[in-house]
């Protein structure tokens, strides 16, 4: 082999070694790099399902809320129910009913017009059968309850929209309310008053500016 030939052969063994030491040393920064593509892709992910998460709880409590308004408004307005304090809850689409009603038909009724709202899944009935004679009697003219539950609307500004006509102990709510909650609210509070037998709920919620 001539001295031409054999200096060749060292430059190759030379740019080979060089070249895989430059390898080398660039494979910690490559897998570093594509640890830290892969770290930002977890972090995003989970940002995404946090996100997620939080969406279908806030969608879950406004679907709880209206549930809740609805089912009080209808348990006001039946006259089966004679029940002057009965308490609506609802968790995850499950209606918890609480209070006293005058008979077991009244119960009974209250579990019905429930299981009839939109959106509820089940209904939890802890309602306690208290009868009329345990109570105080309240004999009470159109004009005095009208004048209770228009007194009662006036003190909530939300419910100064409201106008109410009495006939026969049946209210009947007309005008406007921000909400359904308010709605709701406005029911409840004219079931309380004494002599009411039901409440008839035509109150519209106003709609929000675009």
């Amino acid at each position: 082999m001539t001295e031409r030939e054999e200096a060749f052969m060292r430059y190759g063994t030379t740019m080979a070694a060089t070249v895989f030491g430059v390898l080398l040393a660039a494979a910690p920064f490559a897998a570093h790099a594509e640890q830290s593509t892969t770290d930002k892709q977890s972090t995003t992910d989970k940002m995404m399902d946090k996100t997620k998460s939080t969406t279908e709880e806030a969608k879950t409590a406004v679907n709880d809320s209206w549930i809740t308004s609805k089912t009080k408004i209808a348990l006001f307005s039946d006259e089966r129910v004679k029940g002057t304090q009965v308490s609506v809850d609802t968790k995850n689409g499950v209606v918890h009913l609480r209070g006293k009603v005058d008979s077991q038909e009244a119960k009974s009724a209250a579990s019905e017009i429930t299981k009839g709202i939109e959106g509820a899944k089940s209904v939890k009935n802890d309602l306690q059968v208290v009868a009329p004679t345990a109570r105080k009697a309240v004999d009470a003219s159109d004009k005095d309850i009208a004048k209770t539950v228009e007194t009662r609307m006036h003190k909530d500004t939300s419910l100064k929209k409201v106008d109410v006509r009495v006939d026969g102990g049946v209210v009947t709510l007309t005008g406007e309310v921000p909400s359904i909650t308010q709605s709701a609210r406005a029911s409840e509070m004219a079931r309380g008053v004494a002599g009411v037998k039901s409440v008839k709920n035509e109150l519209t919620v106003r709609q929000a500016n675009k």
